[in-house]
């Protein structure tokens, strides 16, 4: 791999870091702040909701600027937002502040895998791609622990400044080793994402991500306090469990994407069905530590098992259905993925403020799991009628 994929993959560790860091210190944030448990978890979700909205519109907005200076500009902004979160004087600073950071991110990895599948021949396009991405996968299971360790002994904000150390090493490794010309494509007009938006078939795919992947986030946004009020850890353990959480996700990312080769609708269906009895055991297993390590390595494994089918399958639909526009309609599923963070984790916090409580909030998730899994079966009964139709004629 040139030293350039390096790069990309850098900077994707430190965005990867950053979006999901706050997760393990939401009880530290709250408690600083002086703010509720629920409205924390908000922090999480404009941050998800930036990138679902900014990416599309930014993409589209800066496609006639020079592939370098972009990403030199997107890290830049990715380091003043950090900057602004750790030096945020309240929490409409720091809501402010995550949106800065959250546009980076989404138009980062739409342009920066375009850059990674040019740098390598074309046999290599996908490894090139998928080298980037472990940028992300390498967060979750080191960034995230690491920077809430970090945050519960020297407190949230120096969490942020080693962000944005991690961002300034990104944007270092980008002006160094990224060529000074990279070919641009054509820019993704939002004309054409309208067009994808008026497809049955994809909406019902971009929903089945949408609450699929935001069923776990549910509880996952509230997964410190869970283990520290509901199972007995110490605030101390939580950064270790969450170690645990992300080798569980790579391992399930990989076979995830092993299993949906074949026919994704059938793995989705069969991976959803799995997601939402594994959420609900959690809501019985959280009171005990064991079985809270067993159900949450499981849950890992899960949770982003569904990633790889999802725009396997989306890009599957966008080739029958709008083939004009199948890059188009990749990137508005990676934006259903952040839209359904950000579901998640708003109606996370409306069940920790309500009667139900924070036990709940893994069998809530499970509910949005199931209706991904109805929808999996419906789109699945589509296919096969689409496919009974010309035989039949």
């Amino acid at each position: 791999m040139p030293l350039a994929i390096f790069a990309l993959t850098i900077a994707a560790y430190a965005i990867g870091t950053t979006e999901f860091v706050i997760v393990g210190l939401l009880p530290t944030v709250a408690a600083d702040l002086a703010i509720t448990l629920p409205l924390a978890g908000l922090i999480v979700s404009v941050y998800a909701l930036g990138v679902t909205f900014g990416a599309p519109i930014l993409t589209a907005l800066t496609g006639r600027i020079e592939r370098k200076p972009l990403l030199l500009g997107l890290m830049a902004l990715f380091i003043a937002g950090n900057t602004a979160a750790a030096l945020s004087p309240s929490y409409e600073m720091l809501l402010a502040a995550r949106v800065l950071s959250a546009f980076a991110h989404g138009v980062f990895f739409s342009v920066g895998s375009t850059i990674a599948a040019d740098l390598v021949a074309e046999n290599r396009r996908a490894s090139a791609i998928a080298m980037m991405f472990m940028g992300l996968t390498v967060a979750i299971v080191t960034g995230v622990p690491i920077g809430t360790h970090i945050g519960q002994i020297f407190g949230w904000r120096t969490t942020f400044w080693a962000v944005v150390a991690l961002g300034v090493i990104a944007f270092l490794a980008v002006a160094a080793l990224l060529p000074r010309t990279l070919s641009r494509t054509a820019p993704a007009r939002l004309v054409d994402q309208l067009r994808v938006l008026s497809s049955g078939r994809l909406l019902i795919v971009f929903a089945m991500t949408a609450l699929g992947y935001g069923g776990t986030f549910v509880a996952f946004t509230y997964l410190a306090p869970i283990l520290e009020q509901i199972t007995g850890f110490s605030a101390e353990s939580v950064s270790l469990i969450l170690v645990l959480y992300g080798v569980a996700i790579a391992v399930g990312n990989i076979a995830g994407g092993r299993v949906a080769n074949a026919n994704p609708v059938k793995a989705l269906a069969g991976l959803f069905l799995l997601q939402a009895l594994v959420l609900l055991t959690f809501s019985f297993t959280a009171t005990s530590p064991v079985p809270t390590l067993v159900t949450l390595a499981a849950l890992g494994f899960l949770s982003f098992a569904n990633v790889p089918g999802l725009q396997l399958y989306v890009v599957q639909l966008a080739k029958e259905h709008r083939p004009g526009a199948v890059e188009v309609a990749s990137a508005l599923n990676i934006a259903a993925f952040n839209l359904g963070i950000a579901l998640g984790a708003w109606l996370g916090g409306r069940v920790v403020d309500s009667a139900l409580g924070l036990g709940a909030t893994p069998w809530v998730g499970a509910v949005l799991v199931s209706v991904a899994l109805l929808l999996t079966l419906w789109s699945g009964a589509l296919d096969r009628r689409s496919t009974a139709a010309p035989q039949a004629a």
